[in-house]
């Protein structure tokens, strides 16, 4: 005999729901008007509690430093270490110096700037030279141009700040002797201020070209830009005096 038959019969019979069938789910139990009432209520008092305890956080009192900010001032910093160091070292070195918002800076003789930036990195240990631009003053008649050194010191993170002023058309000493990373700083700077570096072992143009018309970072540069002396106008520029301009039957670049 096989399985199939050894089988017991399978009842097929629909069941049918009966009383004593247990309750897919309990009915919940209907709350009366006055139950209904109270947790509305209950609900619109925790709603207003979190509402006042925001506004309270908004309204308390903020720390004094920026409830009325208090702007740094500018004070005197001829007996800073560094800048007396400076001023003993270098004789007539020290112009002036002042600390503003935890940096110092000292105005120095433009003269002197050589001798200045080499005691700074040879005994102060200013060994790294952040970087090195210029402001200009169009209207000032002490000298148009601020060249700005900035320095850092590894040994305790200081930093100072160097500034001298250069008349427009003097020249200003090259300190690439002092830091290596000056070369291109200084490039810069005459490229876009027209501040020349005397003993720069190659002043030339890096951003621009030679033969680039004006300085762009000059205040009496059109900020609607001027006539650059691009190659196209190889009457008026000879030729390097732009980009490159390729030649007949050669491709340009």
């Amino acid at each position: 005999m096989s399985d199939e038959n050894s089988r017991p019969p399978i009842d097929e019979t629909p069941v049918e729901a009966t009383a004593e069938a247990p309750a897919t789910a309990a009915a919940k139990p209907k709350l009366s008007d006055e139950e209904k009432a109270a947790k509305i209520a209950a609900a619109k008092a925790k709603a207003a509690a979190r509402k006042a305890a925001e506004a309270a956080a908004d309204e308390a009192p903020k720390p004094p430093w920026e409830d009325k900010p208090v702007p740094p001032e500018r004070s005197e910093a001829g007996d800073d270490p560094d800048v007396a160091a400076l001023a003993q070292a270098v004789t007539g070195s020290v112009l002036a110096a002042d600390s503003f918002a935890g940096q110092v800076t000292v105005t120095v003789p433009s003269e002197a700037i050589v001798d200045v930036c080499r005691f700074l990195k040879a005994t102060q240990r200013f060994t790294f030279l952040v970087d090195l631009t210029a402001v200009d003053w169009p209207e000032r008649e002490e000298g148009r141009f601020d060249v700005v050194y900035w320095m850092h010191r590894f040994d305790d993170q200081r930093r100072l700040r160097l500034r001298a002023v250069v008349g427009e058309g003097d020249a200003i000493g090259s300190v690439t002797g002092v830091w290596k990373t000056a070369n291109w700083m200084e490039r810069e700077v005459y490229d876009l201020f027209g501040i020349v570096f005397s003993d720069h072992p190659g002043l030339e143009r890096i951003l621009t070209w030679e033969g680039f018309n004006g300085h762009p970072l000059r205040k009496d540069f059109p900020v609607e830009g001027i006539d650059t002396g691009a190659a196209i106008y190889p009457d008026v520029y000879p030729p390097g005096g732009g980009p490159v301009v390729a030649s007949e039957g050669e491709e340009q670049a």
